[in-house]
């Protein structure tokens, strides 16, 4: 692998643990720190910042994306087009999740989705 490649590989992965990473801290530290002392303000506050930064990274994840299927010629695997679908079912559950913020359980649904987007990562590096 060429050192661009290299690095647009780094970038996607880069953008992925932000995405992952934030939703771990959100729901480890953020949501139960915020039961026991609720703030509606400061807990809008974060998810406004959280919500820019994933905005970001997915734009970066999709960029750096398509970039890499184009080089490793991977559109017609199954495996991509399964991480597709799962990416399309993200975005819809996130702007579903804007307009229903206290729906926890598609906060879950989101999380668990990221998980298996980033297994069928490992399987297309392989």
């Amino acid at each position: 692998m060429t050192d661009l490649w290299q690095g647009v590989l780094y970038v996607h992965l880069l953008a992925m643990a932000f995405f992952v990473g934030g939703q771990l801290l959100v729901a480890v530290a953020v949501v139960p720190v915020e039961r026991r002392n609720p703030d509606p303000d400061r807990l809008r506050a974060i998810a406004r910042r959280f919500g820019i930064g994933s905005a970001a990274a997915l734009a970066i994840l999709l960029a750096t994306g398509v970039a890499l299927a184009s080089h490793f010629s991977l559109w017609s695997s199954g495996t991509l087009q399964a991480k597709l679908a799962l990416v399309g079912l993200v975005l819809v559950l996130t702007l579903i999740h804007l307009r229903h913020p206290r729906a926890h359980a598609l906060q879950a649904a989101i999380f668990l989705v990221t998980l298996a987007i980033v297994w069928l990562g490992l399987e297309l590096a392989r």
